[in-house]
């Protein structure tokens, strides 16, 4: 398992990619995308509301870590992974990995994370294939467009600065 240290967390505040202050504002650019990923309950919900459905989604049921009663569910093809707060596991990392293998033959895979989807934003990136996009909320500012090939190097450094478990 990977852990986020206390000295670390200032880092993820930071966006990965492109902030648009209006989800309408992104819409363009996401449906353009090639291989589209999002990752958190309200950045789904604001997809699915605009008939965009993402090659994969990863939620947990918690928006801003509060219970929500959107119905979120959109495929058949839903996997599940177990990921504590700040930090990730083995189990989630074998989920996202099993989620892209699926993609290639079957559209639409759903994991849904049993404790904090947040920092799978991360392995994503990594394991996406060129001209992926990652979708993830802000929170509080927006949402996060990240082109995956223009930090893939970047997530790569981030996760090798977790400390292992």
């Amino acid at each position: 398992m990977l852990k986020l240290e206390e000295n670390l967390r200032s880092e993820f505040k930071k966006p990965l990619g492109k902030l648009y202050s209006s989800f309408d504002d992104a819409i363009n650019d996401i449906e353009i995308a090639k291989f589209l990923i999002s990752v958190g309950d309200a950045t789904l919900k604001n997809l699915l509301a605009k008939d965009l459905y993402p090659n994969i989604s990863i939620i947990d049921n918690l928006i801003q870590r509060k219970n929500h009663n959107y119905k979120i569910n959109y495929t058949d093809n839903i996997l599940r992974a177990k990921n504590p707060p700040g930090t990730i596991t083995k189990d989630l990392w074998e989920t996202i990995e099993e989620a892209f293998n699926n993609s290639i033959n079957v559209k639409n895979q759903l994991i849904i994370v049993d404790g904090e989807e947040d920092l799978a934003v991360l392995p994503c990136i990594i394991m996406a294939p060129n001209e992926s996009v990652v979708l993830y909320g802000q929170p509080n500012e927006g949402l996060v467009f990240v082109d995956v090939d223009s930090v893939k190097n970047k997530a790569d450094e981030l996760v090798k600065s977790f400390k292992k478990i």
